[in-house]
């Protein structure tokens, strides 16, 4: 009990005092998820919106796929990005085993088929609710789609922050082809694993005290913005009620 009180209280004062080394692998974990977000965000939402809307020969197989790599292991992920960039591998060439770029593409890789699963699921149900107006009005399948995110624009954000949370949270694909080297490619995950394996229990917990607080803010944030959005869409029927009204 002591051991775990004490790693715990020095915890506490890692992260209060801003330690140098704390900061720096908290700044490189931030920055390789938030790259590897946006990169599969943006790919991820206009696939997804795509299928949503589109309909053609072996879309459910396609559907099925995509529904599997939401599964997929993050060692698997690892290892094939492995094999794909060590020098042996078909892009070896590009040089970017245990790097920043490796890590960021493995991660873009993981996040990518949750995106586009949600996107596509988001904007389906919409283009059910009301893509007749839009067809009726001459839209085709990629001016629906482009209609339709906009138009769900509230709930993708969510998936947005969901994918973020996915992606800082990964610890297998990133030790695989990042290597964990300290001061390059060691971020929040990989270095609990490391320090807790040395038995530095008080820098593992600052971490994981880190990362808890960055996924407690993901929440808090869907939390709000939901929250936000009810109120708006309460106060926009509570005005068409107000003129219904008042035309009577």
């Amino acid at each position: 009990m002591n051991t775990f009180v004490d790693s715990t209280a020095a915890a506490w004062q890692l992260v209060a005092s801003g330690d140098a080394l704390l900061l720096s692998i908290v700044g490189r974990s931030l920055a390789v998820s938030g790259l590897a977000c946006l990169l599969a965000c943006v790919l991820g939402l206009l696939l997804g919106a795509w299928l949503a809307v589109a309909r053609f020969g072996g879309r459910g197989l396609v559907l099925t796929l995509l529904n599997t790599f939401l599964a997929l292991p993050s060692v698997v992920v690892g290892l094939v990005l492995y094999l794909l960039l060590s020098r042996s591998g078909p892009l070896g060439f590009l040089g970017w085993l245990f790097s920043f770029k490796a890590m960021v593409l493995a991660q873009t890789v993981l996040v990518l088929p949750v995106v586009t699963a949600l996107t596509r699921q988001v904007v389906e149900d919409a283009d059910r609710s009301h893509g007749e107006q839009l067809r009726s009005l001459g839209a085709g399948h990629g001016v629906r789609a482009l209609l339709l995110v906009w138009d769900e624009r509230y709930a993708l954000v969510t998936v947005l922050i969901a994918a973020f949370g996915r992606a800082v949270s990964e610890v297998g694909a990133v030790m695989i082809v990042g290597g964990n080297i300290d001061g390059f490619t060691r971020v929040m995950t990989t270095a609990i694993a490391l320090e807790t394996s040395k038995g530095d229990l008080p820098l593992a917990l600052a971490l994981g005290l880190v990362l808890l607080g960055v996924v407690l803010l993901l929440n808090l944030a869907i939390s709000a913005l939901r929250t936000w959005r009810e109120r708006v869409d309460g106060g926009a029927a509570d005005a068409v009620g107000l003129r219904v009204e008042m035309k009577a």
